[in-house]
């Protein structure tokens, strides 16, 4: 079933093999949408991931979100290991989440940021299963800005964590920006080589940076790599 047709109730009950042939079947028409729980809500007592839901959102994305101490501005009072439960409950959507496979001698420079790097947002095969555990759909091995997360690096936590978890999750990768490693700005934020490694390394779903959004990510190039 196209996830444009579904209702909440079909999205509970799919499987990781039932959202990547729903998400397919959309013909590039699911919109994803990401979300940080950690700040105030655009509306207050509303949760943004509701709001995102509300606006047209197939997908949910959560961005700085700690596995191991998860927080969700808005959200009703629940234990812990209920949030992302409570999420889905919510919203009636796919959920996922962002782990960093960082540098830390690069992400030092963000401590006392909004981008700080906590224990429980790092790319580890113990986060991932915690995620997992946690209800979450898919993770999204990348990178906030200045976290110092190379395309290498996310090779190599994929590698590990796909060896235990590929059957289970989605498993997507990519970055939108450079993430702090100069030498992987423009158009080698992403290139070819990279999509075939990640794929190799288990990735269902590959993150591309939208046309225009940084320097020398063009239409035709973004067209290239699809």
């Amino acid at each position: 079933k196209r996830m444009l047709d579904c209702t909440a109730s079909d999205i509970a009950r799919f499987t990781k093999a039932d959202f990547i042939s729903s998400i397919a079947g959309s013909e590039g028409r699911v919109v994803a949408c990401e979300c940080i729980g950690l700040t105030m809500p655009v509306l207050s007592d509303v949760t943004n991931v509701e709001f995102a839901a509300s606006m047209g959102a197939d997908m949910l994305l959560l961005n700085m979100f700690d596995v191991m101490e998860p927080i969700i501005r808005g959200l009703p009072k629940v234990m812990p290991e209920e949030t992302v439960k409570e999420v889905k409950r919510l919203t009636g959507r796919m959920v996922g989440v962002n782990l960093e496979p960082v540098e830390e001698s690069i992400a030092e420079g963000n401590k006392g940021t909004l981008w700080e790097m906590s224990e429980g947002r790092k790319a580890t095969v113990d986060n991932a299963k915690r995620a997992s555990q946690l209800g979450i759909d898919m993770i999204l091995l990348t990178g906030n800005p200045g976290n110092g997360v190379s395309n290498q690096a996310i090779v190599d936590s994929l590698t590990s964590i796909s060896a235990v978890l590929k059957d289970k999750m989605i498993l997507a990768a990519g970055k939108m920006h450079a993430s702090g490693i100069i030498g992987e700005g423009g158009e080698n934020i992403i290139t070819k080589d990279d999509i075939k490694e990640f794929v190799e390394a288990g990735a269902d779903i590959i993150l591309l940076p939208a046309p225009g959004t940084v320097p020398g990510i063009t239409m035709e190039y973004i067209k290239s790599l699809i």
